[in-house]
């Protein structure tokens, strides 16, 4: 989803900047995470809604995000990327 792209892009080059010695590590991550939630869609955790969407999380260990999806037919769809030390949660 456009909002999500914006948020692992936004991550990225943040991390590109400050991050030296893992430059690629968002990039990386995001896509490893992709294809393993493309082989398997109900490894997340469920996260409550207020809409009728299963929407889940998966939780990206070296970098400390959180990718948030769901999935509709035969796709996914990547509806936020979210640091863990943000003490909200995005809205879904």
């Amino acid at each position: 989803m456009p909002r999500a792209q914006r948020e692992i892009e936004r991550a990225a080059e943040w991390w590109a900047e400050n991050r030296l010695a893992a430059v690629g590590a968002v990039r990386m991550d995001v896509a490893a995470a992709l294809a393993l939630l493309v082989e398997e869609p109900g490894i997340g955790t469920k996260i409550e809604t207020g809409r009728s969407d299963t929407v889940r999380r998966l939780y990206l260990t070296r970098i400390r995000y959180f990718i948030y999806y769901r999935v509709r037919s035969k796709f996914l769809d990547v509806v936020a990327f979210w640091h863990s030390s943000r003490e909200d949660s995005p809205s879904l």
